[in-house]
């Protein structure tokens, strides 16, 4: 038993010092990218209004669960690579930034669901995620994963991304080395633009990337941004429901 134990440990630690040599940049990108990609995928075969994969075989495949595997494989990502996000190390302590990001999130929330002329989308306006059955009623298995997803998966890919890497790097290559307080405006601009240009409102999704990113400058902690952004997800899941406003899916 001894032996079996001594064995665990050393694969263990063995897997934890390959994790530790992937580059800090990769261990970033890849859950965000994968992500990013099924997202694609779904886009590319299903129907908007049903979900229906209609390029595989529409009687046997719902095509809305596809964003389950896009939740769960950038989720199991992010665990695989857990040893090379240090900054997530460092807990929050300080309960006045953590109902800051909590006010953050809700702002954040208000200003998307705010009305928005044509012009702040990016596209047409689309239901990309309707979780009903042919009845209209709701189907709460479907609507579990996607708020599971949105809730504790994507805001940890997302500010890994978004705010850990690509804030830092655009003023430092080597952006571990940068203090997240020392980032320019520049680069919380820049990226935030970036980070608008994959959302359909735009412009709500520029005010969400500053948002996100003065805390970030701030408070130099991640887990605030996690928490700001789980929040928008979380009060934004919610009403979407309540409301079937299925277009912000």
């Amino acid at each position: 038993m001894q032996d079996n134990d001594t064995s665990v440990t050393a694969a263990r630690s063995s897997i934890r010092t390959r994790v530790q040599t992937v580059a800090p940049w990769l261990a970033r990108v890849l859950p965000f990218a994968f992500f990013m990609g099924v997202l694609a995928l779904r886009g590319a075969l299903s129907a908007p209004a049903t979900g229906t994969v209609e390029l595989l075989s529409p009687a046997s495949f719902d095509g809305r669960w596809l964003y389950a595997l896009q939740a769960l494989g950038a989720l199991a990502l992010l665990l695989a690579l857990r040893p090379a996000y240090s900054e997530l190390f460092a807990l929050p302590r300080s309960a006045a930034a953590a109902s800051l990001s909590v006010l953050s999130g809700l702002a954040v929330f208000l200003v998307w669901i705010a009305p928005a002329p044509g012009w702040m989308h990016l596209g047409a306006e689309s239901a990309a995620f309707v979780p009903v059955d042919e009845q209209a009623a709701l189907r709460w298995d479907l609507v579990a994963i996607r708020a599971f997803g949105a809730v504790a998966v994507v805001p940890f890919m997302e500010e890994l991304f978004w705010r850990s890497f690509l804030l830092r790097w655009i003023d430092q290559r080597d952006f571990l080395a940068l203090a997240p307080g020392s980032a320019s405006w520049k680069a919380l601009c820049l990226s935030s633009a970036v980070f608008a240009l994959a959302h359909d409102l735009w412009l709500a999704g520029f005010l969400a990337g500053m948002a996100y990113a003065g805390l970030y400058r701030r408070y130099a902690n991640l887990w605030y941004l996690i928490l700001a952004h789980a929040t928008s997800n979380l009060a934004l899941a919610l009403w979407v429901v309540d409301r079937r406003a299925w277009s912000y899916w």
